[in-house]
């Protein structure tokens, strides 16, 4: 292939990242830059779009040695500092796994932690790596381009603007008795502030200001500092209460020095002024709308009744983005369940199902579950005051007193009737006989009746409580096509309670463009792939035109692993009708579709019977699974390849199967349900035989040619990673680390995995370069020489964790392997799926016939970053909604991609994927590692739903205690795989 902009292998590079740098021991100064300049693939650069040019250079002129191909990037530190001097790193050739350093070079190894001390600050000696600049002005290879439309809505500024940052501090006048200090809820602190700027909008104008619900407040004119008092009352009856509001000037937010950043004339990114820009484009929806987590959602508009007391709700989330354009808004749409805002008897009617005021305790533990920890306001007494309902009380209205004490301290407390008390000071209770609500806090008993309650508008309900059908019929709401998504956006665009609405983003200098931003993008042809014919040769097929699938209809796979040796466990056995299985038509069945498909199966050994009963205990799946182990080797002398455990339903004791048999036992499992098995098509038998071929070791499909960019080069390894982390409401549990790698070339399909746990939402990856290290290893024993490249895809990471994936990870990366000699050729991509960024086709001819962009499709200008090396790929085909492309971000790149070379590689790769016959939207190395850090995450669950000793050891650990605590969630042994499985695709 050839590489545009180079006129020999490793020189010449050019782009828009400005000069090379020059040989080592000249001076290095800083200069700001424009688009044009010349760079090599890793002439130094600054963040912000400076070159580094010697003394007396000139700004577009051609770079020196920095500007060859495997010219160094610049480090920094938090604000400009002189860079590292450049050096070359070629690719390289393949490392003889006898031989310490790489096939006879020399060449020393990037050390990211070296630097020079910078000019402006000698005593500053810490630099940072910084993501690399784009090589060019984006790629040109294509079968075709496309018109599209994206929900990058362009921004205008004024630049002499000056928006003023405040830090706020709120305190209770009267601290509390107990010493301690006072947390204020965001609801308080809302109300606070909004008291202050009514009371005086004078000084202190409300649209003119923008505030994030904590400690920072974004004005457009200045306001004034120091210690005010503010006093208000919560509700009818209750006292005022009085609060010190204390603001304070911490920054003037200079917007020139954004655009100085647009523009390329400034090094890093002003962060705080993206900040405060963001703040004041969510202060109107937040003011008007439901906040939840960084979406807002109507009160009103944009909702569908699911039954049950439950209401979807379509929200949006939107950001702003530095693009290469300028400044714009992505702004996408999504659908949250919620509950709604019903009297909480009302709701109680709608949502438990045989719910009876009338015998209220036959459903008390349903309502319990039902409205424990959720938010109420009272209608007893005027207030604005929310609650949480900490449950129920134990007797019912009419049964219930409480101490009221007096005011003065001069009487002792005296015993209240509830009845009686509500009678005289509100109205009467009408339901009695039924338990109230509890809305106490820290031991404080409040007893509410029900009929008093309503529940607080926004409080979402979880997707998995919902019944299958609401579920379904949720889902559909959220995939809209592609024309229905775009006209929602710009409806909520334009919404007078959205972002643009009330004026406010106006009076700070900024306005929004209602229109959607054209681009021109290209679609990248597809692959040609590699199957075997009935006969068992290869054979080159084409993919689909239109959805670039491909189907193994008289087709078969690149290399079946033959299976020898194979039971079945039938935990259906005890059931009856269409839950049991028919093993004498699913075996044959099975056999026939992988024998069809170049697999040679034999006859099982035997088909165990079970129940599901054993899913309740680790223990009691580990003694199954080595009861059928011993059985299986005295009939065959050998190690068992598979197990194939037909259950009768899911069941959450997946979780132990998974553990026990990949970290305990050693054999793989494939789980199945008797329902389906018993009505399977040959698809479905298909796509069985695919993954259990991949697990053992096959191929499935292969690329004719080898992948771009590394053809006749040595060998490559891809590796993923990515981190799982627990749930939002889950304080403790540890995130699960996963890195997978390749353990094959040319074909690179094959994969093996490394699971650890880590600190509780800690996204770095502890120990990654061990991680890595022990794949390398792994490579090292399978193919007899180490990997001369590596290409490192990390997923999960947002912008602002970059900085931590380069001078941390990769870091620790380079560091075990400089332990071990061992130099490879390096680039690291970030692949990220969770932005708002979307695609629609412009018209008919430049997106697929269900209004989806085609499979292919890469954007590279316009929307993505003003200078760093970014582009969005979207490499499925969408089906359902409309589809999301995947952007990747380049951090570090030693091979010298260009945009076209990178882009064709990843796409290629994407058509890889072992347990389908079609391109994923994702690159598989990350794909995979998402499923490995969901197994860890089932390990970790496995570990912590009180195992007993005996099934929380291994045979040679004495790690065993009476009990698994939370420290044993962190020890590695208890995620470590089993030998026989460490170097396989278990997780398929």
């Amino acid at each position: 292939m050839e590489r545009e902009g180079y006129s020999h292998r490793g020189r010449g590079g050019r782009g828009r990242g400005g000069s090379g740098g020059v040989g080592k021991g000249q001076q290095w100064i800083p200069t700001t830059q424009g688009r044009g300049g010349a760079q090599g693939r890793g002439g130094t650069q600054g963040r912000g779009g400076s070159a580094w040019l010697t003394r007396g250079a000139s700004s577009s002129g051609g770079g020196g040695v920095g500007g060859e191909r495997g010219g160094s990037t610049s480090t920094r530190g938090r604000g400009p500092t002189t860079p590292a001097p450049p050096h070359t790193v070629p690719r390289r050739s393949d490392v003889p796994e006898s031989e310490p350093t790489l096939s006879g070079t020399s060449i020393r190894p990037v050390n990211i932690s070296e630097h020079l001390a910078s000019p402006s600050s000698p005593s500053d000696t810490t630099t940072r790596v910084v993501p690399v600049k784009r090589p060019d002005k984006g790629g040109t290879l294509a079968i075709r381009t496309a018109s599209l439309r994206v929900n990058h809505f362009p921004v205008r500024f004024n630049p002499e603007s000056i928006i003023r940052h405040y830090d706020i501090d709120v305190k209770p006048v009267v601290p509390p008795k107990n010493g301690r200090a006072v947390k204020i809820s965001k609801s308080d602190l809302a109300v606070i502030r909004n008291k202050l700027f009514t009371d005086d909008s004078s000084q202190f104008p409300l649209s003119m200001t923008a505030y994030d619900g904590e400690k920072n407040i974004f004005s457009a004119v200045p306001l004034p500092t120091g210690k005010i008092k503010v006093e208000f009352s919560e509700g009818e009856d209750m006292k005022d209460r009085a609060y010190t509001f204390n603001i304070k000037l911490v920054n003037e937010l200079k917007l020139c020095k954004l655009k100085d950043y647009l523009t390329g004339k400034l090094f890093s990114i002003p962060r705080d002024i993206l900040q405060g820009m963001d703040v004041v484009m969510k202060e109107n929806p937040a003011r008007h709308m439901v906040s939840v987590g960084r979406s807002f959602h109507s009160t009103e508009a944009y909702k569908e009744d699911l039954g049950f007391g439950i209401t979807a709700s379509r929200g949006f989330q939107h950001s702003l983005k530095p693009t290469f354009q300028g400044l714009a808004m992505c702004l996408d749409y999504s659908v949250l369940a919620f509950r709604k805002r019903l009297p909480v008897i009302d709701f109680l009617r709608e949502h438990v199902p045989g719910f009876n005021l009338n015998d209220f305790r036959s459903c008390g533990r349903d309502v319990e579950n039902a409205l424990k920890g959720l938010k109420v306001t009272v209608t007893h007494r005027i207030t604005k005051q929310k609650y949480t309902i900490a449950g129920l009380t134990k007797d019912n209205a009419r049964y219930l007193s409480f101490f009221s004490e007096d005011p003065n301290s001069k009487a002792p407390p005296r015993k209240v009737i509830l009845v009686e008390y509500f009678r005289q000071k509100y109205q009467d209770i009408q339901f009695k006989d039924i338990p109230c609500l509890d809305l106490g806090t820290n031991n404080r008993k409040n007893y509410v009746p029900m009929e008093f309650c309503v529940l607080v508008e926004g409080q979402i309900y979880p997707k998995e409580n919902l019944n299958r059908d609401v579920g379904l019929y949720l889902k559909k709401i959220s995939l809209a096509t592609p024309r229905d998504r775009q006209r929602i956006i710009c409806d909520m665009v334009a919404d007078r309670d959205g972002p643009c609405g009330g004026n406010i983003i106006q009076n700070f200098g900024m306005e929004v463009d209602m229109d959607m931003t054209s681009v021109l993008g290209r679609v990248i042809g597809p692959p040609e792939l590699k199957l075997s014919a009935s006969n068992g040769r290869v054979i080159k097929i084409a993919v689909d035109k239109e959805k670039c699938h491909w189907n193994l209809v008289g087709k078969g796979v690149v290399e079946g692993k033959p299976i020898d040796r194979w039971v079945v466990i039938d935990f259906s056995s005890s059931e009856r009708g269409r839950y049991k299985l028919r093993p004498e038509q699913f075996i044959p069945k099975l056999r026939a579709r992988c024998e069809n498909l170049g697999i040679s199966m034999k006859e099982p050994l035997f088909c165990h019977p079970a129940n599901m009963h054993k899913f309740s205990s680790a223990d009691l799946l580990r003694d199954l699974l080595e009861v059928v182990n011993d059985r299986a080797y005295k009939i065959c002398r050998g190690q068992l390849q598979i197990i194939i455990c037909v259950m009768s339903r899911k069941d959450s004791g997946y979780k132990y199967l998974k553990w026990v048999s990949e970290t305990r036992v050693g054999v793989v499992t494939q789980c199945c349900l008797s329902d389906h098995v018993n009505n399977g098509n040959d698809q479905y038998f298909a796509n069985l035989a695919l993954k259990i071929n991949a697990k053992l070791g096959g191929s499935n499909v292969e690329l004719i040619d080898r992948l771009p960019f590394f053809e006749g080069e040595g060998h490559v390894m891809f590796i993923g990673a990515d981190v799982n982390h627990p749930g939002a409401r889950n304080k403790t549990s540890p995130s699960i680390a996963a890195v997978v790698a390749t353990v094959n070339w040319p074909a690179a399909n094959r994969y093996a995995a490394r699971v650890r746990p880590q600190y509780h939402r800690k996204e770095k990856i502890l120990n990654f370069g061990d991680m890595c290290f022990e794949l390398v290893e792994t490579y090292v024993r399978l193919n007899r020489v180490k990997p001369g490249n590596i290409v490192i895809f990390r997923d999960g990471v947002s912008e602002g964790q970059f900085d931590m994936v380069l001078n941390e990870e990769l870091t620790d990366l380079r560091r075990a392997f400089k332990s071990s000699n061992y130099a490879p050729t390096i680039t690291l991509i970030v692949a990220q799926k969770r932005h708002q960024t979307r695609l629609f086709p412009g018209n008919r001819s430049s997106g697929s016939s269900n209004g989806n962009v085609s499979p292919g499709t890469v954007v590279d200008t316009k929307i993505v970053h003003p200078f760093e090396f970014d582009f969005y790929l979207c490499s499925h085909y969408g089906s359902l909604g409309t589809s999301k492309p995947t952007h990747y971000h380049v951090l570090w790149d030693e091979h010298g991609f260009s945009s076209d070379q990178l882009q064709k590689l990843i796409y290629n790769m994407c058509y890889t994927f072992a347990r389908c016959t079609k391109p994923v939207s994702l690159v598989p190395p990350v794909y995979y590692a998402d499923l490995v850090a969901y197994r860890g995450r089932l390990y970790y669950e496995a570990i912590m739903d009180g195992q007993s000793p005996a099934s929380a050891s291994s045979s040679t650990s004495s790690a065993a205690t009476s009990s698994l605590s939370s420290a044993a969630s962190l020890d590695d042994r208890f995620y470590k795989l089993h030998a026989e499985l460490e170097n396989i695709m278990f997780f398929v």
